[in-house]
């Protein structure tokens, strides 16, 4: 498997987590108005899920450019 690939793959897997955390929030959003406070916690857990995977493919993201920087430095 290719760095770009692999790196494709991983960019996937994030996207396909924060669906799940959107439908999940979804389905709980009827029992969650209940209370203000389920309500936070559940807005706030499905933004920190989502936050938290973004900040992940970004390291990654950088990760890459800063591969590929030097790789080019290196073949000069």
């Amino acid at each position: 498997m290719t760095k770009s690939s692999l790196h494709l793959l991983k960019g996937t897997g994030y996207l396909i987590s924060a669906v799940s955390v959107i439908l999940l929030g979804i389905v709980s959003w009827d029992s969650a108005l209940k209370s203000p406070l389920l309500t936070a916690c559940l807005l706030g857990g499905a933004a920190t899920s989502i936050i938290g995977m973004f900040c992940r493919w970004l390291s990654y993201e950088i990760e890459k450019r800063q591969e590929e920087r030097r790789e080019r430095h290196k073949a000069r």
